[in-house]
């Protein structure tokens, strides 16, 4: 006999899963996400943050909206967001640039943080540094993190590197820009042991050096590298062993390149490589030639026979021939690109004869504004306007049924909202 305590506590267990988002072995982060980083849950579950203003804090700023886990920022405006000092990310958070209104979000003048902080997403958001931060800082820095996906972001006008990444596990940057780092240093990104880390589809354009620089245990696929300085990918030369697969990437030189496309390996470099390209002669016309061994080689390097960083979720691999039309059609805040990001875009299209390597944001004009467009009706403040809750048959006056999962595919209703405004990328 199941007496009534017992009862009610199977009762209470249903409702309680009623309540609980599905769950699906290996769930990703968002459809589309893949790389080591691909699992991340950010704030499935959790409440909901809405960014009203463009102060640098307070109630209502992007700030304090990642002040606290377990959360999912979204933006009831769109615009410039100008920060005197670093602003840090909390562990389980996702920041839902895609549903800023007007023309998206710009985090403008110093550094995001998301070090220490473990299952995270960022989506269609762009971090932009400034000459007016210090000489030392990085616009995003991933140190001793865990479980991170940037997706569709860019990262711009960094002062020693645009991207920092130490010690971290199980990271993905997808689609996104690392581009046109600024004085003194004007490099891409400097990665400084990580392991279970993917880059893949992302456009590396207008940096000194370091694009990246790979002190790790590295998945580099079907990136665009264009216009770097004195050198583009460079290897970790020190006495730690990196592991690095370098797989269907395409190499274009722009007007500031050298031709050290490679650079800076040593033996403790171990390097899958296959499907590489690279153009060197700055004609405009895409007709590079296949990277080969030995290419590698008089770096130094050491070559292995098959790739060592699988993750659990593998990146679909592109051909190099498509991966330029790819990465240049969608890498970056691209739902809609600002004229920071479009002018790049420009310069790498043109293949050897445009971009520039600059000292400082003022170089191009500065951060401009950017239209801040009219939020949706969100009677609940769930995060789900309310025309899409109606549409599909949710209550826009009951916000706990952000947290329920109606499709049963492991997506609560908030998430699928968010994953159908990047439906078109």
């Amino acid at each position: 006999m199941i007496d009534k305590k017992q009862i009610m506590k199977i009762g209470l267990f249903i409702w309680l899963c009623l309540l609980t988002p599905c769950i699906i072995a290996q769930q990703l982060a968002f459809p589309g996400a893949e790389g080591f980083g691909a699992t991340a849950t950010g704030g499935r579950g959790g409440s909901v943050y809405h960014v009203t203003n463009l102060n640098d804090s307070g109630p209502g700023s992007f700030r304090d909206a990642v002040s606290e886990p377990r959360r999912t920022v979204v933006f009831s405006i769109g615009g410039v967001i100008k920060i005197k000092s670093p602003v840090s990310v909390k562990s389980q958070i996702t920041i839902a640039g895609q549903t800023a209104p007007g023309d998206g979000i710009v985090i403008y003048g110093n550094s995001v943080s998301f070090s220490g902080s473990n299952n995270v997403i960022a989506r269609h958001i762009r971090f932009h540094g400034s000459i007016e931060m210090s000489k030392g800082a990085c616009v995003v820095v991933i140190d001793n993190a865990d479980n991170v996906i940037l997706d569709h972001c860019s990262i711009e006008w960094g002062r020693w590197d645009n991207l920092h990444i130490k010690e971290s596990k199980n990271i993905t940057l997808q689609y996104c820009i690392n581009g046109e780092s600024i004085e003194p240093q004007r490099f891409g990104a400097l990665l400084e042991h990580p392991v279970n880390l993917t880059i893949h589809h992302c456009l590396w354009i207008s940096n000194q050096s370091r694009n990246p620089k790979a002190k790790a245990a590295i998945q580099f696929v079907n990136n665009v590298i264009y216009n770097w300085g004195g050198s583009g990918f460079v290897g970790g030369h020190s006495e730690a062993d990196h592991y690095q697969d370098i797989i269907n990437n395409y190499f274009i030189a722009g007007p500031n390149s050298s031709d050290h496309f490679l650079s800076m390996f040593t033996a403790t470099d171990h390097v899958f490589q296959q499907g590489n390209y690279v153009d060197l002669d700055k004609d405009g016309v895409l007709n590079g030639r296949l990277i080969t061994n030995e290419d590698f080689l008089r770096e130094q390097a050491v070559l292995l026979p098959s790739p060592h960083n699988l993750p659990p979720v593998p990146v679909k691999l592109d051909s190099t021939e498509e991966v330029f039309k790819i990465v240049l059609a969608q890498a970056g805040a691209s739902l809609i690109r600002d004229s920071l990001d479009s002018r790049l875009i420009e310069d790498a299209k043109s293949l050897g004869t445009k971009g520039n390597i600059i000292r400082s944001e003022a170089e191009v004009g500065g951060q401009k504004q950017i239209n801040s467009g009219t939020a949706l009706i969100d009677s609940d403040q769930d995060g789900i306007p309310d025309n899409w809750e109606i549409k599909h048959k949710l209550n826009p006056n009951n916000p706990d049924d952000r947290n329920t999962c109606q499709n049963n595919d492991g997506y609560t209703n908030l998430e699928n909202y968010l994953n159908s405004l990047t439906h078109k990328l």
